[in-house]
């Protein structure tokens, strides 16, 4: 049994939040540090729709935040003068969000998109005190009248990643997992990871390290070494600083990154990345702000509308397997394979899923256990 596109993708129904009930901050952030930035265009006549951005990391930070920061500038580029926008950077969860996000309503800003999990409580109570600005919250599960949530469907291109790894190691071989938190982002990230390596390289395992942040180069470079201390063949990160492929790259071990093409910098050692493009929908929610067409929903964006792809392989991803990659990824596409397909086991031998069945969209944004082949504790 396969999932079908249409079910998953474009705007879910509001139905979709009432299934998680997690403990723990999606694409969060543990900065303690708060420093604000801004840049736009536009002249901020009354034509102009004025558009905000927080984040809970740097701009720089080479993965998540910088992502983000991209798909802003794209609507820069694409609206011109007819919007500006600004951006706030390193905010963390909490009393000083609720503050920043005062400050923007304050400053005009009818559209503010916050792209960590954690800010989900202060987007809600803004959302009803101030009816009139709409929020959009990046991996969020609340919505309302004029608060949406948006994602993408990274557990495609990251299984895509596993094949990659899974190819590139020797049979039987570790992959070591630098990961950030144990929640169900992530959990079936890694879990879409190991179904790849495992179809190529059935024998293979992926090792889990937990740093409990999200950027904090220092420790995830610690994690990195760690695993290859314990002697794996490969580095995959679902981190947003580049530490982990740096550490991969020394000890010249194949390297996955995570939403950011290092390509350049990894040279031999770089397989792929999973990436995420944000600039299409930050564009059209913004044009549907200054149209006055914008209706709450929750996106969940995939390969077929470009939100989520692949960074270019590295030398190592041989000719047979980026074929099967790209097969694999059209399959995807067309709704004819996908990697949570029963039948699917996890680590203490329970069928979890069974054959003929596929996992529904509520189950794995619930995730908490892995399959057979992790290595880790699923909850930390």
């Amino acid at each position: 049994m396969t999932r079908s596109s249409a079910g998953w993708r474009r705007l879910l129904s509001l139905l979709l939040v009432s299934v998680l009930a997690v403990a723990a901050a999606a694409c969060g952030g543990d900065d303690d540090e708060s420093t604000g930035g801004g840049g736009g265009s536009g002249d901020g006549g009354d034509d102009v729709t004025k558009a905000a951005w927080i984040y809970v990391g740097p701009i720089n930070d080479g993965g998540w935040t910088q992502a983000h920061d991209a798909g802003r500038k794209v609507v820069d580029e694409e609206l011109g003068d007819a919007v500006e926008t600004t951006y706030k950077e390193s905010i963390p969860e909490g009393p000083e969000a609720e503050q920043v996000v005062r400050d923007l309503i304050a400053e005009g800003n009818e559209i503010i998109f916050a792209t960590s999990f954690g800010y989900g409580d202060v987007l809600a109570e803004m959302a009803e005190e101030f009816p009139d600005v709409r929020f959009e919250h990046a991996t969020g599960v609340a919505t309302g009248d004029n608060l949406a949530t948006y994602f993408g469907a990274s557990e495609d291109t990251i299984y895509l990643t596993g094949l990659a790894a899974g190819a590139a190691i020797p049979d039987g071989g570790t992959v070591g997992f630098v990961a950030p938190f144990p929640i169900p982002e992530v959990i079936r990230h890694i879990n879409a990871f190991q179904v790849g390596v495992s179809e190529v390289n059935p024998e293979a395992t992926t090792k889990v390290v937990w740093t409990n942040t999200w950027f904090d180069p220092e420790v995830e470079r610690q994690a990195a070494d760690s695993l290859i201390a314990d002697g794996v063949d490969a580095i995959a990160s679902g981190q947003d600083s580049p530490a982990s492929g740096e550490a991969a790259s020394e000890s010249d071990l194949p390297f996955v990154g995570y939403d950011s093409d290092q390509s350049e910098n990894l040279g031999e050692i770089w397989l792929t990345a999973s990436l995420y493009n944000w600039g299409s929908y930050y564009t059209e929610r913004v044009q549907a702000v200054a149209d006055d067409s914008w209706e709450t929903g929750a996106y969940y964006g995939g390969i077929e509308d470009g939100l989520v792809s692949l960074a270019p392989f590295g030398p190592q991803v041989t000719d047979e397997t980026k074929a099967l990659i790209e097969q694999r990824q059209q399959e995807i596409v067309d709704g004819e394979f996908y990697e949570f397909d029963g039948p699917l086991v996890d680590q203490e031998g329970e069928e979890r899923v069974p054959e003929g069945e596929s996992m529904a969209l509520e189950d794995i944004l619930a995730m908490d256990w892995f399959i057979e082949g992790v290595e880790g504790n699923p909850a930390g």
